[in-house]
């Protein structure tokens, strides 16, 4: 059995300011440097001491963050991938999430949202997101960890996920998974069948009990 693990970093100073993420290079708060601690803490429950596991991150500073509390606990090494980074929303990164607000176009009802153009000079379609994430994951999964651990954003997530399913990316021009800061998403694949499941979806128990 191959379990992948899709972690969305806890929180980060961006959330607390009311800032744009995307590429701007936030950290974590304190509040989410204590509930990266948590999310190593639930995912060192759920692997064995034994097992191969292998962990990958976005290379942005409050992911880095959260997979060096998993790899101080796991006793394994970060390898980074800025294919894993969230989406970038150009000239809005940084700024107040307000002035991102009152200029962004919202995408169509329907046909054309991953490729629409939201108005924003140098920030990324949905398209070219899931496109780069969906690689990463590509990369990874080709390996052959039994335990797999990504850590990423929140925007990410959908795409990550899917790439793990074999979701074609016209596929998810509605569809979106909803990770909240430092939720954990649990994906496996059958060593028999080779069928690839969603099992848990943004699982954040440790965040409340402390990990």
């Amino acid at each position: 059995m191959r379990t992948l693990y899709i972690v969305t970093h806890p929180e980060a100073s961006h959330h607390v300011e009311g800032l744009v993420g995307g590429w701007y290079d936030s950290p974590l708060t304190d509040r989410g440097l204590a509930h990266a601690r948590a999310v190593a803490s639930a995912l060192r429950a759920r692997i064995p001491d034994d097992a191969e596991a292998e962990l990958l991150s976005s290379d942005l500073l409050r992911t880095r963050q959260t997979a060096e509390a998993i790899a101080d606990l796991l006793a394994v090494p970060v390898r980074c991938d800025p294919r894993l980074r969230e989406k970038s929303y150009g000239e809005a990164e940084g700024r107040p999430q307000s002035w991102l607000d009152a200029r962004f176009l919202p995408p169509p009802t329907c046909g054309g949202r991953l490729h629409h153009d939201e108005g924003i000079s140098g920030a990324e379609t949905l398209a070219e997101l899931g496109t780069r994430v969906g690689a990463a994951v590509d990369d990874l999964v080709a390996r052959e960890a039994e335990h797999q651990i990504v850590v990423t954003h929140g925007g990410a997530l959908t795409f990550a996920a899917a790439a793990f399913l074999r979701l074609p990316l016209d596929s998810l021009e509605h569809m979106r998974l909803h990770g909240t800061p430092g939720g954990i998403t649990v994906l496996t694949e059958d060593d028999f069948f080779r069928n690839r499941s969603l099992i848990e979806l943004n699982a954040t128990e440790h965040l409340h009990t402390g990990g």
